[in-house]
């Protein structure tokens, strides 16, 4: 199978880790670009043992997708597939910076498009979520017009060779921010914080989004 380049924002993210250690193991990368804000939690990725073994094909870059000449600068003409994780994800914080979450999450998204356009990069996917499904929050709102910026891509790329996609799922059960630590923190009281106790949550595994957005990625057209 190919190997490609890969340039992923929100590196060091719950999904990028695992999608980084899905690309290692099944050896389908000759290059991987982190992208993120952190420089702690870079220093912490590097630390992780499949990442040590590998370090030679990784390329760190401190960058923010709101900054569009860092990012242009970061996002080389030689990178095949972009996977786009970086975003405010967290409901209650989104809801008190909404100037923050629009600048991140449809800004960013649109200087990320920008860019791969102007590089002509090949596969560009955005990592959406179900709350885009009629949005009753901000986090929602940005994340659906971000996925309508995607897609709007696929019209007005004209010639360039670029496609780009949406992956769209639920909440990935144990990563960072998930509901469930804070449900078993509340077991003991046997109290839980729930809006609405009729409401649906739509959950998904770690290793399951990975193979999901993977299969996405070589399905897309």
């Amino acid at each position: 199978m190919k190997k490609n380049n890969y340039f992923v924002t929100g590196g060091t993210g719950s999904f990028s880790k695992k999608f980084i250690e899905s690309l290692i193991k099944n050896k389908l990368a000759k290059k991987i670009v982190i992208f993120s804000r952190d420089e702690y939690k870079q220093a912490l990725l590097k630390e992780i043992d499949f990442i040590k073994k590998k370090i030679s094909i990784f390329r760190f870059f401190i960058g923010d997708v709101r900054d569009k000449d860092r990012l242009e600068w970061a996002l080389q003409d030689d990178i095949d597939i972009v996977v786009h994780s970086a975003a405010l994800k967290q409901v209650p914080t989104t809801e008190y910076n909404p100037f923050e979450t629009v600048k991140t999450n449809i800004i960013g998204t649109q200087n990320l498009i920008e860019i791969s356009l102007k590089k002509n990069i090949k596969k560009v996917v955005l990592i959406s979520t179900d709350k885009a499904v009629s949005p009753i929050n901000l986090y929602g709102s940005t994340k659906l017009t971000a996925e309508k910026l995607f897609i709007s891509a696929n019209i007005f790329k004209g010639a360039k060779k670029s496609n780009f996609s949406v992956v769209r799922y639920g909440n990935v059960m144990g990563s960072r921010g998930s509901v469930i630590p804070i449900f078993l923190k509340q077991k003991k009281d046997k109290f839980f914080t729930v809006t609405n106790k009729d409401m649906t949550r739509f959950n998904i595994s770690l290793d399951y989004a990975v193979k999901f957005v993977s299969k996405c990625i070589s399905s897309m057209r």
